[in-house]
């Protein structure tokens, strides 16, 4: 099984760069899933995305610690070795720095030790200024997408991407997509 996995702030494109990740593979033929976290098929997915339009402190660790049970789950369920098929994650460890400064780096060690990585992890990066930008479009604002919340996860963030291909996406969707599919080739390749 690949194990590809989008990770990223809110406005970098996780789900557009997923979805063309399973079509580069579903043009080679294979059978891809994916699954976009928090997803609204399942009791910890609705609750968290409950959270993020919910006002407070308390909601913030909310969206963090349901967000982690709805990946959880869709790993016990979804996930199987040595099944050849593509899983796409979106949005899977980096919620962890989401949580409280003091505790992010510690949640994102332990969580890691329970799900599984994968040499095809990406970390979609942009500047808060423009992920702002692209937010405000949106209807419905969630508590982690003002200009401040941004900068600080962000900045939490890139301290847990020691072992991520790092893609820039303030550039164009396709040039973006270009970076991610040369290091899928290169994977593939060497795997």
């Amino acid at each position: 099984m690949r194990l590809i996995i989008v990770d990223g702030l809110d406005g970098v494109g996780k789900d557009t760069q997923g979805r063309l990740i399973a079509e580069y593979y579903e043009k080679k033929g294979e059978n891809v899933l994916i699954r976009s976290h928090p997803e609204d098929d399942n009791f910890f997915g609705k609750k968290a995305k409950l959270a993020l339009y919910s006002a407070g402190k308390i909601n913030k660790l909310k969206a963090s610690v349901y967000y982690m049970l709805d990946v959880l789950r869709s790993i016990r369920l979804y996930y199987r070795p040595g099944e050849e098929k593509t899983l796409i994650m979106v949005r899977y460890l980096m919620g962890t720095a989401y949580l409280p400064r003091r505790i992010f780096k510690f949640g994102y060690s332990f969580f890691e030790h329970f799900v599984p990585t994968s040499p095809y992890m990406f970390f979609l990066d942009a500047d808060p200024d423009v992920l702002r930008n692209r937010l405000k479009v949106r209807k419905n604002q969630e508590i982690f997408e003002t200009l401040n919340a941004l900068i600080k996860v962000r900045k939490k963030a890139l301290q847990l991407t020691d072992h991520w291909h790092i893609i820039d996406t303030a550039v164009s969707v396709k040039e973006s997509f270009v970076s991610i599919q040369k290091i899928l080739e290169f994977v593939d390749e060497n795997q």
